[in-house]
Parts: C-alpha cells; structure tokens; sequence
C-alpha cells in the first residue's frame, strides 16, 4: 500500500532516511527545533522555525495516518494492530510533549508579536490554546483512550450474522432495509439489533472506562466537567455549549415537524399501522431496491463521470487518487466500519476508506468522502501543516456541498425515474440526520454533565432523547435496542463532541447548493476558493468565502427546512 505516493514538497529539515515510528531518531530534531525557536533573533528566523516545525509534524501525521489506515482496512491483521498501537503507545505521547515545548516557547518568544498578523492569527491562535490546555498526566490518559477506541472499532467490525445461508458483516446486512418483503426487513433488523445487544454489556464497559477517563482530563486541565474542557479542546473560538443547545432547539422547532410529516407520508404509502425503525429506508412505492453499480470498480467510473460533468480540475483530482491507489471502498469481514478520507500529510494527498455494499447511499458516501478529498487536494500548495486541515465544521461543508452538487448529474447511475428516487432519498435522508445528529449532541451533553450516572440512568436519558428528536417511529416491542441505538455511532466512543460539526456543515452544504441554484458556477468558484483555504483563516471568514452564513440559529435552520420541504414536494409531485 502506498507505494504509489512521493512527498510532494522535498524536506528541508527532516532527514530524508527519518525512521517516524523511532522515538530515539525523533528526539534530537525536536532538541533542534527548541534550539532554533530559542536562537530566532527576528520573525523571518522565527517563521523559519516554523516551517521546521510544521515539516516534522507532517512527517509524523503521515506515519500515523497509514498506520491508522492499514489497521482499519483490515482489523484482525495482527501486525497492523501493534504497528497502530505502537506509534498511539509510544509516538504520539512524545510528539504531545514536545510540541507543547515548542507551542509554550512560540507564545513566549519576544518577536511572535513581530509575525505578520494576517498570516499567523490563526496559527498562533491555536499553539496559545494548546499551551493554556496542556496537562502532561493527560498524555497517558489520551493513550488510553485510542487504544479503548481501537478495541471498540475491533469489536463492531468484527461482528457478523447468519443471513440468506451466509455470514454477513452488520454493514452488508443494511441493504435488507431497503426490501420491499416487510417480514424480511423486521427479520434482518432484528437480527443486527440482537446482535449488537449481545455485545452490549462490553460496549457499555467500554464507554464508561472511556467517560471516566475523560472526565479524569477535565479535572487535570481545571474544568468542572468534560464537555466544556472537549469544547474548548476542540478550539471551538467561534460557538460556545449554549449555542449548540440552541442549535439543538431550533433542529426540534424547524426539522423535527418536517421528519414527522415525513414519516406519516410513509406510514399512509405503506399502508402500515405505524413506521417501525425497519420501515424507514425502504421504498414507500414498493419499489424494489435501488442498484447504483455492480461492483467498486462501476461506482468509480460513473462517480468519475459526476465530477466530469462538475469540473474538469475536481475530476482530474479524483483520476489522480484512481492511478495512485488511494481508494479502498469494497466492505469485507474484518473492516473497521463506516468511511472516512485521511490525509497523507507529506505526499499532500487524500485516501478514501468506505463500506460499499451496492447500495445508494454507497453513491453519496463516495461523493461525501471525494468533498474531503477535494479539499486537501485544494490546498496542497499551503507550506504550513496545520493550515492544509481546516476546522471540521468547515471540512464537512466540503463534503455534503459535494453530495448535493454531485448529486445533480445521477443520471450516471440511473435513468430518469430512478434519479427522482435517489434524490428524494438523499433529501429525506438530510432531513432524517438533522433530528440525529441533534440526539447524538444532546446526549455527550448529557452524558458528560452527569458523570455519575448508571447504565439504566444513561439508557433512559438516550431514550428520551430518541422520543424527542425521532419523530413518529414507533419502538414499541423493541424498547432495549432503542435504548442502546446509540452503540453504533463510533463518534461517541471514538471522537467525543465530534458531531455537532455535522449539523453546522450541513447547514452551510444547504447554503451553497441553494447559491448553486442561483448561479452554478459562482457558487462552484466560491466553494472552492473556500476550500483553497484549507484552515488559514478563522471559521466564519472560511464560510464567508463560500458566500455562507456561519449561524446556528433558528433564524438560518427555518429557510434551509423550507428549501428542503419545497424541494421535496416538486420532486414527489
């Protein structure tokens, strides 16, 4: 793997022959960096060291990064697990020590003051922040909970079931939903959810050994509780806890009301009593499941045709990422669930991890993920690391923008028919997650206000929260899996408070597909001028290039609802 990719800009400071995952060959070029902070005599010396800095922690990203990805594309390799371990055991504890060194002598250094302003706000924004949060007994505890979150990911991956006279992974077993034999989808339902539930002793453990030692970092770092330590952890400058509260009222108020008018258009279309948490993506119709492709290499060739349509430099992007074997998109027995794009800070380029299983929302999760890859390939030619990633409330409006953009040319998958479906289903869908990702936000907020709580104390508020935000599904019979449905979300195990970022990016994707409405190609021009960014500037000057508003208010959730329910009803009528 990756035998394909160079680094795209030669090192300067790093040796050529550097060992990333040896500690001792680390150390001395850390020593060096101290001492080149500490001899900078006037700020072209000190953006020098910078570039230094920035040099070694893209070097060691990338080792991390094919480490984390050799170990997720196939989770019972026992030599990737100890490789991932050992740079999560042994690196990255030592890379957090001596990049606080550093981030305590830049904010100290008598001439950061004399750095140009505009280049480096951002940039020494967050090295002060890292500075004023920084625990060194919180470096083992961080240790800790990768590994926790490892061991998480190795036990949903590794789940499978009997179905159809074969083993099926709990990804593979999703296109049943989508039948339109009822007794079927209830069978297949219920056969994951019991499955899970038969691992739910150990993922409650594993979330309360994870809760725990969270908590024990806020009360390190001086905070009363976790969430307001991770919301500043996160570099959160421009939103606070309450307004992500209010973020979570207006989703309630404006797309709750519109999910629930969903829900009864399909409960009438099914002729069913009430919608059951298997009736929600199959074809209200009757219609049988739709089939975007055959197999991986059919989805690449007509996603390839999307961006074709869309824009000839994005295309060209996604035809580099094909030659350099930086997709690996086909579900297996032994991956880690869900997908995501890492960046492969040296080589400057994306890799795309997924689960497809020849289902539609395989066609947007590939679109979603292509988002991100756009957007480190927008910024490769920025010198600094940290500014090649921008803030994640920015790098999703990336990727759902592209589902929505892409998304006008499906007729690369279907005819004209089908395409009407697909979209209905990606609008219902983003209808679907506004009211989710509420009761995900809703419930860490819960979850780390109230660190005593029990098991029963933890499914009941979930349960609440499910009966707040799920609009008319009906549980009934199934009350046990409701209260653990929030086992499958691996960002609450994983990414703790990483996900409210979605509902802001969403409403952001909302914006730039309504711009694109107006006027396609400025709004592309805007999109990816934005993404050229990549994080130099603060949150809402990145939206504001995209000619978006960065807003959580009912005031931004009330027209973006309307436009989805208008869209919605042209589409049915």
């Amino acid at each position: 793997m990756f035998e394909k990719i160079s680094i795209h800009t030669p090192r300067q400071f790093v040796p050529t022959d550097l060992n990333p995952g040896d500690c001792s060959s680390l150390e001395p070029l850390f020593d060096q960096l101290e001492k080149q902070l500490a001899a900078a005599s006037d700020a072209a010396q000190l953006e020098l060291a910078i570039l230094s800095w920035e040099e070694l922690s893209a070097a060691l990203a990338e080792e991390g990064s094919k480490r984390y990805i050799a170990m997720t594309c196939q989770t019972e390799d026992k030599a990737a697990e100890s490789a991932y371990l050992e740079f999560v055991e042994k690196i990255e504890p030592e890379e957090k020590q001596r990049n606080f060194r550093l981030a305590k002598a830049l904010t100290e250094h008598p001439h950061r003051s004399n750095l140009n302003a505009g280049r480096y706000e951002v940039f020494t924004r967050d090295t002060a922040l890292e500075v004023e949060l920084f625990r060194s007994e919180n470096v083992a505890l961080e240790t800790e909970t990768a590994k926790l979150g490892q061991q998480y990911q190795k036990v949903i991956g590794g789940l499978t079931v009997k179905f159809d006279g074969k083993e099926q992974t709990l990804v593979q077993m999703g296109r049943y939903l989508e039948e339109t034999d009822r007794a079927r989808r209830q069978e297949a339902w219920e056969l994951v959810a019991n499955r899970r539930l038969a691992e739910a002793e150990k993922i409650d453990g594993q979330l309360d050994e994870l809760a725990g030692l969270r908590n024990q970092m806020s009360e390190n770092a001086g905070f009363s509780n976790y969430r307001d330590y991770a919301h500043q952890r996160r570099g959160r400058f421009d939103y606070s806890p309450a307004d992500c509260i209010a973020f979570q009222d207006a989703i309630e108020q404006e797309m709750v009301p519109l999910l629930r008018e969903l829900h009864d258009e399909r409960r009438n279309a099914l002729d069913i009593d009430s919608v059951k948490p298997w009736d929600t993506t199959t074809d209200p119709q009757g219609r049988p499941p739709l089939k975007p492709f055959k197999d991986v290499s059919d989805l690449i060739a007509r996603s390839q045709s999307i961006f074709n349509h869309l824009d000839g430099e994005l295309a060209g992007w996604f035809q580099t990422m094909q030659k350099l074997d930086l997709l690996d998109l086909a579900n297996r027995k032994g991956k880690a669930p869900g997908g995501y794009q890492c960046s492969l800070d040296e080589a400057r380029l994306p890799f795309i991890f997924m689960n497809s299983v020849g289902v539609q929302r395989d066609v947007e999760t590939l679109l979603h993920e292509a988002g991100h890859a756009f957007h480190a390939m927008a910024s490769q030619d920025e010198p600094l690391h940290s500014y090649r990633h921008a803030p994640i409330e920015f790098c999703e409006v990336a990727s759902m923008a592209m589902e929505l953009l892409g998304g006008e040319y499906l007729e690369e998958f279907y005819d004209e028919e089908a395409v009407r479906r697909a979209r209905i289903a990606h609008l219902e869908g983003i209808v679907f997650v506004f009211p989710w990702i509420a009761t995900v936000d809703a419930f860490q907020h819960w979850l780390y206000l109230n660190p005593g709580h029990s098991v029963a104390d933890r499914d009941a508020a979930w349960s609440d929260l499910m009966n707040r935000f799920g609009g008319n599904v009906d549980w009934g019979g199934h009350e046990q899996a409701k209260a653990k449905f929030w086992h499958k979300q691996l960002h609450i195990f994983l990414h703790p408070f990483y996900y409210v970022e979605y509902g802001i990016a969403q409403l952001g994707a909302l914006q730039v597909w309504a711009n694109s409405k107006e006027d396609r190609s400025k709004a592309l021009a805007d999109y990816k001028a934005a993404l050229a960014l990549g994080g130099s500037r603060p949150l809402p000057e990145l939206f504001d290039r995209c000619n978006i508003r960065f807003d959580l208010s009912r005031g931004t959730v009330a027209p973006m609802a309307d436009l989805l329910r208008r869209e919605l009803a042209a589409l049915k009528n």
